[in-house]
């Protein structure tokens, strides 16, 4: 990606915004939240999101007619660098910002973009995802949650599982079967659902970080009007699969930048404690930050479009990162030693170590098992028999 003199001017900027911003009330933010630490400061980082929403840091890919600024892909790669680099909160609207938003901008009605834009890029409502099920998690196109039209609203009827901030938010974009025996990926539409309603239960799931960022959300009888549906009805798998790959674009560079931040500072732990000098954690360092300069080289070179995302570079993106960031929580745990198996206090303080070392353990989880990424692999990239 070829950088600009306007694009260094762009760089002066954000970084300088961001130095003058994070202070007073929001100094004490950074660092927090993140995978893992959802619950760390919410209702603090929501005012910092909407404090970035009036400085036009929000949407920055969208057009200004819809609360963006008509970035450039190399404006927004350089924000999400500078974000991280400041080590700014993690920040609450991202689902809407940058999954449903992308996804309405290309498949949404003028009513639906007029409707859901603005309040996402000023973060007056909160979104979250309805994909994941009980019996359908990697095997997206086996869901069982139905929609049915009654009258002027669907009916909607099913569990989901693994919602992230469901608690928190206003609005799920949620995939439901919507023609009656239809099977896999037919059939199935993208339904815009309004959390605060009768007929939706929602149940933290406890994690083994002792939190609970995601949750499990039962429909029984929800309702969302008949024009709160994404693209046509029964084409619903291929929306989805576009909110899929959305969500492996820019914004993975500024992931990277935090990641490298992670393994400056086991580094860094590694020479206070000694464990440097074992030559076998010294080459498993080295390692760690030739893989996590392979990661951002590849998410450059598919966001570059040298490589068809359709084609599998999404997917072999995922399976870097997400099998890196699990490698890095053990490569913690084992800089540490054995007193990395003790907690911090009662009943469950965990340091941040400990926490990575088990949050980490669902990366090549969420967002795509690796098995199945492998498998997309094989079959859009190679060309390999199913």
């Amino acid at each position: 990606m070829r950088l600009t003199e306007g694009d260094a001017e762009f760089r002066r900027r954000v970084r300088d915004w961001l130095e003058q911003n994070l202070t007073g009330e929001f100094a004490a933010l950074r660092g927090q939240g993140g995978p893992g630490r959802e619950h760390e400061h919410f209702e603090q980082r929501l005012a910092w999101n909407r404090h970035l929403a009036a400085g036009g840091w929000t949407c920055l890919s969208w057009p200004t007619e819809y609360g963006g600024r008509d970035a450039t892909l190399a404006e927004q790669v350089i924000f999400y660098e500078e974000y991280a680099r400041s080590g700014a909160p993690a920040r609450v609207g991202h689902m809407g910002e940058e999954l449903l938003g992308p996804t309405l901008l290309a498949f949404g009605t003028p009513e639906q973009k007029e409707r859901f834009l603005r309040p996402i890029s000023e973060v007056r409502e909160l979104w979250c995802q309805g994909y994941s099920e009980p019996g359908a998690g990697s095997d997206l196109a086996s869901l069982t949650t139905s929609a049915r039209l009654d009258g002027g609203d669907w009916v909607i009827t099913g569990q989901k599982v693994w919602t992230s901030l469901a608690r928190e938010a206003d609005w799920c974009f949620l995939l439901a079967r919507t023609e009656p025996g239809s099977r896999r990926s037919a059939g199935l539409s993208y339904l815009l659902v309004p959390m605060h309603q009768p007929g939706i239960t929602i149940r933290p799931i406890r994690q083994l970080t002792g939190t609970s960022e995601f949750n499990e959300v039962f429909f029984d009888g929800a309702r969302t009007a008949r024009d709160m549906v994404v693209g046509e009805p029964g084409d619903g798998w291929r929306v989805a699969m576009t909110t899929l790959a959305i969500e492996r674009g820019a914004s993975t560079l500024g992931q990277q930048v935090g990641y490298q931040r992670e393994l400056d500072e086991l580094i860094a732990a590694a020479r206070r404690s000694g464990a440097a000098r074992d030559p076998l954690l010294r080459d498993r360092l080295a390692r760690a930050w030739i893989g996590l300069q392979v990661v951002r080289e590849q998410v450059l070179t598919m966001l570059g479009g040298e490589d068809d995302p359709a084609a599998g570079a999404a997917s072999v993106v995922k399976l870097l990162w997400s099998n890196w960031h699990r490698d890095l929580g053990q490569l913690a745990m084992d800089v540490l030693g054995p007193a990395s198996m003790l907690a911090q206090g009662p009943p469950y303080d965990l340091d941040d170590w400990q926490r990575l070392y088990l949050f980490s353990r669902a990366d090549t989880v969420y967002g795509g098992s690796a098995e199945i990424q492998r498998g997309i692999i094989a079959d859009r990239a190679l060309g390999l028999p199913r």
